[in-house]
């Protein structure tokens, strides 16, 4: 069966001038709770045709209201939100809020739920020339990026990794005792939270530093599906809802432009030649060209032939390997004849850390060869 969500013009407005009957508040607050709640049905619909969602009608937990633009005033660095006609509001002091001396642009659509009030700005982003483009294939422990400019650049995510495994296993000592002792159960709570805080936390970090060495850089990023990739061994069922890919996607799209891209045998495909093959361990070998790369590498090339509307050919691969420049992790200038051996920075506590501890830019030389 196919939920049918009614649109007409009609049905919301009976539907609104019911609510209002014996509404003493602020008409928006009906109006906005309207919109809100059709487009919390739209994404539950969308995502239960795609197999997503069961058939269980989506209910709201946690109430909030947005409040638009005409329904608050500011003045003397207070915030007044209207709640009934020319009648009661409420008034929040942001004078010595701490985030007030960092806040950029314009004040826009206020959230008000039962503990915060979450206050949206809104600034012009200023044109930047676009410098190119990196294509990024994402993996459980790392991401790894190709530009042909810069080359191959990996994001460390162990750490990330390190958060989820540390509290699966405190949930697994807990689950077995919460079934008889319900107090465990809001502890479980406190670790889900924590750990998804904390996971929230270091994306942002990564994310921000990613957007600022990369400046002018439009990343292409792969669309998975982990519910399409879930069908295998427990333990790689695991690594895969541990990922955090659409969470780092989301964030990076108001940091820097984002573009997805489709991730079909990204990894299987041949960068030089297109050939398809199955590929074993960290080493990708082509049987048709003979080439040998790392797999990973292999599988950000083919990203960036992708958005650049290419295919793989050898003649585009070596122009590809021979306009890389860029510098190791010792800081030396590499070229095509460079012997560095590719290595990668150990996964640290992002708080604190320079650009260089987040981010690996590796020579291509030591993982590429052909035959």
């Amino acid at each position: 069966m196919i939920p049918i969500i009614p649109k007409s013009s009609e049905f919301k407005r009976n539907l609104r001038n019911s609510l209002l009957g014996d509404w003493v508040f602020c008409a928006h607050y009906v109006d906005s709770a309207i919109k809100q709640a059709y487009s919390i049905l739209k994404s539950w619909r969308r995502n239960y045709l795609k197999g997503r969602r069961a058939r269980a009608k989506p209910v709201v937990k946690k109430k909030f209201v947005r409040v638009k633009e005409t329904l608050y005033s500011y003045r003397d660095s207070k915030i007044k939100i209207s709640i009934k006609p020319y009648g009661e509001h409420l008034v929040f002091d942001v004078q010595n809020a701490w985030f007030w001396s960092r806040a950029k642009g314009e004040m826009g659509e206020l959230i008000l739920n039962e503990k915060f009030l979450i206050i949206i700005f809104r600034f012009k982003q200023r044109a930047e020339k676009l410098k190119g483009m990196i294509a990024w294939d994402c993996n459980e422990k790392s991401l790894d990026g190709f530009n042909p400019e810069i080359g191959w650049i990996r994001v460390d995510l162990r750490r990330l990794f390190h958060i989820h495994r540390v509290y699966e296993l405190k949930r697994r000592r807990l689950q077995s005792k919460a079934s008889r002792k319900p107090s465990l159960r809001r502890v479980l709570e406190k670790y889900s939270n924590r750990e998804r805080n904390r996971a929230r936390d270091f994306i942002h970090k990564v994310t921000r530093v990613i957007a600022e060495t990369f400046k002018g850089y439009v990343h292409g990023f792969e669309d998975l599906n982990k519910e399409k990739m879930l069908k295998k061994s427990r333990t790689h069922n695991r690594n895969i809802a541990k990922s955090n890919w659409r969470t780092i996607i989301s964030l990076m799209s108001y940091k820097s432009r984002v573009r997805l891209l489709n991730p079909h045998n990204s990894t299987k495909t041949c960068s030089r030649c297109g050939m398809v093959n199955a590929p074993k361990g960290a080493l990708y070998k082509c049987k048709s060209c003979g080439l040998k790369i790392d797999r990973q590498l292999n599988a950000c090339m083919n990203l960036y032939l992708q958005v650049e509307g290419l295919s793989p050919s050898p003649k585009l691969f070596v122009e590809l390997v021979k306009r890389w420049r860029g510098f190791t992790l010792t800081g030396g200038e590499a070229d095509a004849g460079s012997n560095e051996p590719m290595r990668s920075l150990k996964a640290c506590e992002p708080q604190g850390l320079s650009m260089d501890q987040y981010l690996s830019i590796l020579s291509l030389e030591p993982c590429v060869t052909a035959v």
